[in-house]
């Protein structure tokens, strides 16, 4: 179960290199985010859901084989992948168990998967077994394992403690116990770090409703990537769940740790009450919007992404603030029946400006800003990315994979405490082409195509790892550029 995908030997894939101002228009699939988060919530519900605008790749295919595990049932609508109809599971959830008397799942390299998953496992009526790929077992898995010790589950590290592979089940039975409408209880009460990851809060929050009394989450110290959990909260209210959220502070200030340090000692209290039922669109990703956005301003031109919902808690509409600080031009244009499209323009990569930026509640976006970065960097412009230490337990240690990829290519660049440092280069250098590593990592891939596009001749070791968020992208990557795909590659990226 702890193999890693696709591991066999591969051809580099050539990341093709701008050849002229864009002009495209790019129609990107669901948000991975929104998506594990509705099939969740979906798995639970009190009546079956109708998803639509459903993403389809491992991860969320992971997310699928999982639930399914637990009793959930999943199927395609006319045929169509990304919309289903889910029936969700009977409490407790049912678990197939093998003769050790526990269930298996596999969580792959999906963050999803394999924090929001193992609290299900305590509420079901017999333990499961969580691994997942090589680099899965290096991911931060221990606060969410003492918070489900602390509710009274049963939680077993089968290797390092607070990593992968663990054994997770019900324990004494007492969160899955029945409640009683005549004799309401008090919510359960957890505390949890989220300081190295938010998925490890919203885990928690979505298994609160199912608790007889609801739960009570106080957050200890800063909490990462604080959108993904008001994320999280919205999808929440959306199937009509009570949530109380703490009092948040005011905007950042500018300092290195504002951003990280939104959130101590507060508590989110979620009521009790399975999800409703009945019908959940999902937005188009916008955090895979990044790299399609940022190509207009290494290019030139202009591209644009419809469907761009606003409001909206993802991370990705930060493009809007970011790109223009980088030196790109943009503006949400409204459109028929309510549609509005983002677009982006650029003047190429010799108007790029360098940025000091504290991406602490954005992080998955570093690698885009960083490409943007290193190759601003050619023209005498240095870079400070901040409050992203976390990254380093991401699906691979994303800030020694982007020091170490920069630095390949010919660029400056270091890390800090809590972030990078990209330095400008000496008047004359430039960066120079080189076979870049993807590290299994779907957002350093897109990080090494946004190099290509500024840096002829650059290759890319493993592109079919954007199959994790973005299955299509060699294929969306060459429309955008006018393109048919890169040679030796079929339509969704893989090998013929």
């Amino acid at each position: 179960m702890h193999s890693d995908p696709a591991l066999s030997a591969r051809e580099p894939w050539p990341a093709p290199p701008a050849r002229g101002p864009l002009d495209a228009t790019v129609a990107l699939p669901g948000s991975k985010s929104l998506t594990a988060r509705a099939l969740v919530l979906a798995a639970v519900a009190e009546a079956p859901t109708t998803l639509t605008g459903v993403l389809r790749s491992r991860d969320t295919d992971l997310m699928l084989t999982a639930l399914t595990a637990l009793g959930a049932r999943f199927e395609e609508i006319d045929g169509d992948p990304t919309r289903l109809r889910a029936r969700p599971v009977p409490l407790p959830a049912h678990v197939e168990t093998g003769p050790d008397g526990a269930g298996r799942i596999d969580v792959g390299l999906a963050g999803t998967v394999m924090r929001f998953v193992p609290p299900l496992a305590a509420i079901a009526d017999a333990p499961v077994v969580f691994d997942g790929d090589r680099a899965a077992r290096l991911r931060p898995l221990g606060p969410l394992l003492d918070a489900l010790t602390e509710l009274g589950a049963e939680v077993t590290c089968l290797g390092e403690p607070g990593r992968l592979p663990v054994r997770v089940g019900p324990g004494n039975g007492a969160l899955r116990r029945p409640a009683d409408p005549a004799r309401p209880e008090r919510p359960h009460r957890v505390s949890v770090d989220a300081s190295a990851s938010s998925q490890f809060l919203s885990a928690l929050l979505l298994i609160g409703p199912l608790l007889p009394g609801g739960l009570a989450v106080t957050a200890v110290g800063p909490v990462t990537s604080l959108p993904h959990v008001t994320m999280t909260v919205a999808s929440l209210r959306e199937r009509g769940i009570v949530v109380e959220e703490p009092e948040m502070p005011g905007e950042p200030d500018g300092s290195a740790d504002s951003a990280t340090a939104a959130v101590r000692e507060r508590t989110w209290t979620v009521r009790p009450g399975r999800p409703a039922g009945g019908r959940a669109g999902i937005e188009p990703d916008l955090s895979n919007a990044g790299p399609f956005l940022a190509a207009a301003l290494i290019a030139g031109g202009e591209v644009r992404l419809p469907g761009w919902p606003a409001p909206t808690t993802q991370a990705g509409d930060a493009w809007r603030e970011l790109l223009p600080r980088l030196g790109g031009d943009v503006e949400l244009r409204d459109g028929p029946e309510g549609v509005r499209t983002l677009v982006v323009r650029g003047a190429g990569a010799s108007s790029l400006r360098g940025i000091d930026a504290d991406l602490s509640a954005v992080g998955e976006l570093t690698p885009v800003v960083a490409a943007l970065a290193a190759l601003a960097s050619e023209h005498g412009h240095p870079s400070r990315l901040r409050g992203i230490a976390h990254l380093r337990g991401h699906e691979t240690d994303r800030l020694a994979a982007l020091v170490t990829e920069i630095t390949r290519v010919g660029g400056i660049a270091r890390q800090t405490d809590d972030g990078l440092m990209i330095d400008a280069l000496p008047a004359g250098d430039r960066l120079h082409p080189a076979l870049l590593r993807s590290y299994a990592d779907h957002r350093i891939a897109a990080f090494a195509a946004l190099i290509g596009l500024g840096v002829p001749g650059t290759e890319l070791d493993d592109v079919e790892c954007t199959s994790k968020t973005l299955p299509d992208f060699p294929a969306l990557w060459a429309g955008l550029l006018g393109r048919e795909p890169s040679r030796g590659l079929d339509q969704s990226g893989v090998p013929r």
